[in-house]
């Protein structure tokens, strides 16, 4: 079993309990060779066994809330818990006043059925796309990992660094995590899983400590495509169910030229090539597009955009009280906006609104953009201590995926590398609002990819 239909279904059958699931759950967080001390912050260990038993007997009464009752997931460190703080990855909220209600979405699973595990490490205040938290240690992605030697590793990706490690190692069956730029998806691409960008307004962010309002979305990690599509469907408030696939002969694809055209890492590079053409030989229609607007977006949001000016606008108080105990690589972008005006912000909000006509009127004909998750493979931990290149590889982990925030598209990333190679997603783009649509499509990339 992989997935979380897989679950449900011998969940339903009788061949499994929850009870069952959450403790092969507990026993990879714990177990001392794996990477659950630096993948969770926290964990559930008896309230989930607590919620697994209760999800096992409503299902035996036939009254589980939800096919997918009793199903472990992961939470990000910055959505609230009723009676609990937030951190957010950082040590300088952990004497903050507790929360007094569930996140929405957070409630939405729990309605669910769904058994939290535990809080997954992130970057602090979701701040990078790398995935490296000085504070409560770096989870290591799947590739390239020392088992002799647990300080050499890579990169997982961030900022939900956590929560895609407790994925891919089997610690959850599923995660909740944030994306601002890129925080699902590029972790889901370094760590060999699906990750998923709603159109942000589809899901709440009440109850989530936040990165950039204008930007923040609320996104699911997972193991397939149909396994995000059911989490994002409960975060969404809506009824979940796995996406109808759709045909892939005749859909119309477009790569964005421009950005292969320099910094892809070779690897990645072979990997999409190679999916760019068991996709056509299924059918569908790829086509090279110049996207003049890309540039636009970059140069809107060279000197920090919406990103650090919002960032800087919650935080500037905390900064001048508790600064020194932020991670320096932090609080340096979140500085950032301090010297953004009002008018330089207004100036990005208008450029953001143009951009969005303009490049809705460019792909108006297309089911999709189509292009690598991320230009680059996960670097070594070990090779970012120093800032200059801890801020080019971060400038580069995002350079995709950070388009589809701005322009206000959902997304997702799916593996598209072969066994034994090293880990790249490739990421397809839809329409704003055409999540279903989205969800669709990439289950027929998915299926392609796989035969």
């Amino acid at each position: 079993m992989r997935t979380i239909a897989d679950y449900a279904q011998a969940l339903e059958d009788g061949r499994t309990t929850s009870r069952a699931i959450v403790e092969a759950c507990l026993a990879r967080i714990a177990d001392p060779a794996g990477e659950g001390a630096r993948t969770f912050v926290k964990t559930y260990a008896e309230p989930a066994r607590a919620a697994a038993d209760a999800m096992d007997a409503l299902r035996r009464a036939g009254r589980a809330p939800s096919a997918y009752a009793g199903i472990p997931v992961s939470l990000k460190d910055l959505l609230d818990v009723a009676g609990e703080t937030t951190p957010a990855g950082s040590r300088v909220l952990a004497d903050a006043p507790p929360a007094t209600a569930h996140a929405p979405v957070v409630a939405r699973l729990l309605a669910a059925g769904f058994v939290p595990i535990g809080r997954t490490n992130m970057v602090e205040f979701a701040f990078s796309g790398l995935g490296i938290n000085p504070h409560f240690g770096t989870p290591r992605a799947p590739w390239g990992r020392d088992p002799t030697n647990p300080e050499e590793g890579r990169i997982p990706g961030g900022s939900s660094s956590g929560a895609a490690v407790s994925v891919a190692d089997g610690m959850a069956l599923g995660a909740l995590g944030t994306d601002t730029g890129g925080s699902c998806r590029i972790p889901a691409a370094f760590c060999g899983i699906t990750g998923y960008k709603p159109t942000a307004r589809r899901v709440p962010i009440a109850g989530v400590l936040p990165l950039a309002p204008s930007l923040d979305s609320v996104g699911p990690l997972a193991n397939s495509v149909a396994c995000c599509a059911i989490l994002d469907a409960v975060l969404a408030g809506a009824p979940p169910a796995v996406p109808a696939q759709a045909t892939l002969a005749g859909l119309r694809l477009a790569v964005p030229e421009s950005l292969l055209a320099d910094g892809v890492a070779p690897e990645v590079a072979a990997a999409f090539d190679a999916a760019l053409r068991r996709l056509e030989r299924g059918g569908a229609r790829i086509a090279r597009l110049a996207v003049p607007e890309f540039e636009d977006v970059y140069a809107a949001m060279a000197t920090g955009g919406l990103t650090a000016a919002e960032s800087f606008a919650w935080h500037r108080r905390l900064l001048a009280a508790r600064g020194a105990g932020y991670d320096p690589a932090i609080r340096v972008r979140i500085e950032r906006g301090a010297a953004i005006g009002a008018a330089d912000y207004l100036d990005v909000l208008a450029a953001r609104a143009r951009l969005i006509a303009a490049f809705d009127a460019r792909t108006a004909g297309l089911d999709a953009m189509i292009l690598p998750t991320s230009p680059i493979l996960p670097a070594r931990i070990a090779d970012l201590a120093e800032t200059r290149e801890y801020n080019r590889v971060n400038m580069l982990s995002l350079r995709h995926t950070t388009l589809a925030n701005f322009l206000d598209r959902c997304a997702i990333s799916l593996p598209c590398h072969a066994p034994g190679e090293p880990p790249v997603g490739l990421m397809l783009m839809g329409e704003t609002m055409g999540d279903a649509r989205l969800f669709a499509i990439a289950a027929a990339v998915e299926a392609a990819l796989a035969t």
